[in-house]
Parts: structure tokens; C-alpha cells; sequence
């Protein structure tokens, strides 16, 4: 078997053979299938095809943050660096992500909180009208939940993708119940590499 070299030509590759294996894919509108099949690429898993949910203004939402330039903010740094930088830069759009800031790694050891946590509180009100992923923390997408609830964090689309077995499930559980935007992976999988891939499929969208 010859080898293909070109990313782009592999990429294209991949996402006929993602076609080609999950016809039902025609039966989900344009938008919402390419979110679906960047996950499915992203973590090679045809499996994803049922995983991911997303509310019904989800895409949307996320498309009109990127084109009017609003800012991305992330739990990890990971995930973050997975966004495609040219991208966010063809709409003026900046991404941050505030987990290494000493603020937060002192309040977070002032209050006895996750790192995630503090740099959540921090951060999500400066992201109003955007976008807030989260890949890694369960705890920064309960604590986003919460202060959504309050009124304090207002972002056009949360996208919620926490891994693990310890509160990841039910944080997700919360987000879909916050009447916010979202697109999210229910249960334990999910991770940095996902979240950034649904935010990627927005930035090639819009």
C-alpha cells in the first residue's frame, strides 16, 4: 500500500472513509455532521457518530461568536494550543486560557479549589459572547455551570467535553441543563483533543 503524505490529502482521505462508513451521517443537517466527523477523526472512533449532542441553536451560536471576533477561552492549555491559530486570526478572534496564571495558582491555593476552578472564576465573565471550551476539568464546567446560573458568565456557546470518572458525566448533565448553548460528549469520554476539534470545526465553518 502506498503511503499518503500530504496532510491535506490524508485528512480528505479520512473524512470520505468517515463517510463512506456511516451513511447515516446524510440524515444529519451539513453543519452539525461536520462537527461530528471532526470528532470521529480526531479520536478515530466511528462510535463518536451517536456521542455527541449539541442543542438545537448550538452551531450557530458558535458561528456568529467566531465572525464577530469574540474570544475563546479553554480550561487547559493543551487545548488551547490545538486551535487553529490562522484560523481565529482571519476573524480577529483570541483565544486565552488562564490555569498557569500565578493569580489563580494563588486563589486556588487560598481556597483550597482546583486550579481549574479559580481560572474559570477568572476568566469566564471576560468571555461574554464567545466561546468557553472545556476538555479536561469536570470541575471547571461545574463551576462555569454555577455562575452561569448567576448570571455572572454569559458566553454564546459552551462546549463541554470534560474526561474521567470522577464528576465528568454530571457536569455535563448540568450544562444541558443551563439553557445555554452547547455541544457536548455525555458520559465519561471526551478530553482536550475533542473539544478542540468541535472548536476547530466552527473557526473551518465560519
Amino acid at each position: 500500500m502506498e503511503m499518503i503524505k500530504d496532510p491535506g490529502e490524508i485528512e480528505k482521505k479520512s473524512m470520505a472513509i468517515i463517510e463512506d462508513s456511516l451513511p447515516e451521517l446524510k440524515n444529519i443537517p451539513a453543519p452539525e455532521r461536520e462537527i461530528i466527523k471532526r470528532v470521529i477523526h480526531t479520536t478515530g472512533d466511528l462510535g463518536c457518530v451517536s456521542l455527541v449532542k449539541m442543542s438545537p441553536g448550538a452551531v450557530e451560536a458558535g458561528l456568529a461568536a467566531i465572525r464577530k471576533g469574540k474570544p475563546i477561552m479553554s480550561d487547559v492549555n493543551m487545548l488551547k494550543a490545538g486551535l487553529i491559530a490562522h484560523r481565529m486570526e482571519k476573524f480577529g478572534v483570541g483565544a486565552f486560557c488562564l490555569i498557569g496564571d500565578p493569580e489563580v495558582i494563588r486563589e486556588s491555593r487560598r481556597e483550597g479549589v482546583t486550579r481549574a476552578m479559580a481560572a474559570m472564576r477568572r476568566g469566564a465573565p471576560a468571555a461574554e459572547g464567545g466561546i468557553i471550551a472545556v476538555g479536561n476539568a469536570p470541575t471547571a464546567l461545574f463551576t462555569l455551570c454555577r455562575l452561569i446560573r448567576e448570571g455572572k458568565a454569559r458566553p454564546a456557546l459552551v462546549v463541554g467535553t470534560p474526561v474521567g470518572f470522577v464528576g465528568a458525566a454530571e457536569s455535563k448533565e448540568m450544562l444541558m441543563g443551563t439553557g445555554i448553548e452547547y455541544i457536548t460528549m455525555p458520559g465519561t469520554r471526551g478530553g482536550s483533543t475533542i473539544a478542540a476539534s468541535i472548536v476547530n470545526a466552527l473557526l473551518l465553518m465560519a
